[in-house]
């Protein structure tokens, strides 16, 4: 089991809204892991679309995802694509 956290910048235009928002969460339910994500003070379940909604997460937002579980390492890497890229998903 590993613990894994790492920040990151939204970079996508629209932030976590919508679907980007439904896109983590789909990506983020795939893994066994338990995800969680944090701006400022507000930590949510990353696999739920009403808390990822709940950040309000806009472009050049920092939030932190948490990764705890055996596949944290690539779920971490899969949903950096999605707050990293800067198309429109």
């Amino acid at each position: 089991m590993a613990l894994l956290k790492k920040e990151f910048t939204v970079k996508n235009k629209q932030g976590l809204h919508a679907r980007p928002a439904a896109l983590f969460v789909q990506v983020a339910n795939k893994f066994d892991s338990r995800i969680t994500v944090r701006r400022d003070a507000e930590e949510v379940n990353g696999k739920s679309i009403m808390g990822i909604l709940m950040l309000g997460a806009e472009k050049g937002s920092i939030i932190v995802i948490e990764a705890d579980g055996k596949d944290a390492e690539l779920a971490l890497f899969e949903l950096e694509k999605i707050i990293s890229s800067e198309e429109e998903l």
